[in-house]
């Protein structure tokens, strides 16, 4: 696979191509200098290990983009021992921005919802860049009734920049549809992990973020507004998105100061794209670990609890821990 590599990333690029260019030339060549390819692999390690341990929240923004970051059906893939995908909100249509269906992790039944972006300029049309229009929205809703139903939880696989903004999307109610998901999930009464693999933004985020337990992957980023619409309204002035990035308090680390987020889980160095089997297997247990310890708690509870976690969200914001 062909990586693509960021604006940061140029000493990283440079000792890969090297490398790359010296395991191509080993196998020809008896007395390959295999000390030099080990001391590439060592520099590149270094290099990611350095880079990536000291990421600006504008370039952890730019690695929640990143075109190679495992998406929404990557981690169903690699994580679901079986998955059976639902379409249509029974409405208007099928959004495609929105994938979500039955699902089973080892013995645990659950329905997973996800925002795809897509990958190919095909796909990215199809999904509409992972923004979802109102029929996306009121799929999800359809499945998490369907869970509420059969007592099956709920996992949430956020990686948006934000819902549709579309006349379209206005018309047949888009702000309804975002805060009606809000409003039901916050009293159903199963449970409900959301994981940011990505971009969260905005409500079109917390559409499918308003749940019991919210884990960000260490590179996600999740906010009320992208850094350059942030710009755009604040300044006017052509301001770096670099200083609203940092603002915005929009990386993992800054929300679980702020107890936004619940647990932080590590990527390796150089990003989810680097290891994509290693990074699902973190998923996979925590999604796991989360949901049992909120399957102890009754089923009443889980929606007055969760209704009190978000209450306290704002208390938190103005009174951050030292």
């Amino acid at each position: 696979m062909t990586l693509h590599y960021l604006p940061f990333e140029s000493d990283i690029e440079e000792t890969e191509r090297k490398l790359h260019d010296l395991e191509l030339a080993a196998p020809g060549y008896p007395n390959a200098p295999a000390k030099d390819i080990q001391h590439l692999r060592e520099r590149l390690q270094r290099q990611l290990r350095d880079v990536y341990e000291n990421l600006t929240p504008w370039q952890k923004t730019l690695v929640a983009r990143h075109p190679d970051r495992p998406q929404a059906q990557d981690y169903v893939a690699e994580i679901c021992d079986e998955f059976v995908e639902m379409h249509g909100d029974r409405l208007f249509g099928d959004d495609f921005s929105i994938v979500g269906g039955l699902a089973r992790i080892g013995d645990q039944p659950l329905v997973v919802v996800g925002q795809q972006k897509g990958r190919t300029t095909k796909e990215k049309t199809q999904r509409n860049f992972g923004m979802p229009q109102p029929e996306g929205y009121r799929k999800a809703l359809r499945l998490f009734r369907i869970a509420e139903r059969f007592r099956k939880p709920i996992l949430t696989l956020v990686d948006t920049p934000g819902a549709y903004p579309g006349v379209g999307a206005e018309e047949r109610g888009q702000a309804e549809a975002i805060a009606r998901n809000i409003l039901e999930m916050l009293a159903l009464k199963v449970p409900i992990v959301t994981v940011v693999i990505g971009e969260g933004g905005s409500g079109g985020a917390l559409a499918l973020a308003a749940g019991d337990r919210l884990l960000m992957m260490e590179h996600a980023v999740y906010s009320v507004i992208s850094p350059e619409a942030c710009v755009a309204i604040l300044w006017k002035d052509g301001e770096s998105p670099d200083r609203a990035a940092s603002e915005l308090k929009l990386t993992a680390g800054d929300l679980q100061r702020l107890g936004v987020a619940d647990e932080i889980l590590p990527e390796p160095p150089g990003g989810a794209h680097r290891d994509p089997a290693a990074v699902a297997r973190t998923v996979k247990e925590a999604v796991l670990r989360h949901l049992s310890a909120l399957r102890e708690r009754p089923f009443e509870a889980l929606a007055r609890e969760r209704q009190d976690r978000f209450r306290r969200v704002g208390d938190t914001l103005v009174n951050p821990p030292s």
